[in-house]
């Protein structure tokens, strides 16, 4: 299911127009991503929630020529699934 396959069944099941499901959910991602790049944690209960998580510096190797590489640290989006989301997916 990609963007539009998922605006489709909003718009359908909350009988909504399609601009005005894709409006609310473009807000709603809109939202999510800069909370989380903000540091901030959302958490939707029952679904999850998403955070940044800071990965640490690590050695790495450059596969096409095996030479060794320092990767640096950074910062990366994470998600974790809420109990009901687990539940419903591995009953």
């Amino acid at each position: 299911m990609n963007k539009g396959d998922l605006i489709d069944q909003i718009a359908e099941k909350t009988t909504v127009t399609k601009k005005q499901a894709d409006a609310v959910l473009t807000a709603a991602l809109d939202t999510i991503m800069e909370a989380v790049s903000d540091g901030e944690k959302v958490t939707l209960v029952g679904f999850g929630s998403f955070e940044s998580r800071e990965r640490k510096a690590r050695e790495g190797r450059n596969p096409k020529t095996g030479d060794k590489m320092e990767i640096p640290a950074t910062r990366v989006p994470a998600f974790s699934a809420g109990k009901s989301f687990k539940e419903k997916v591995a009953p």
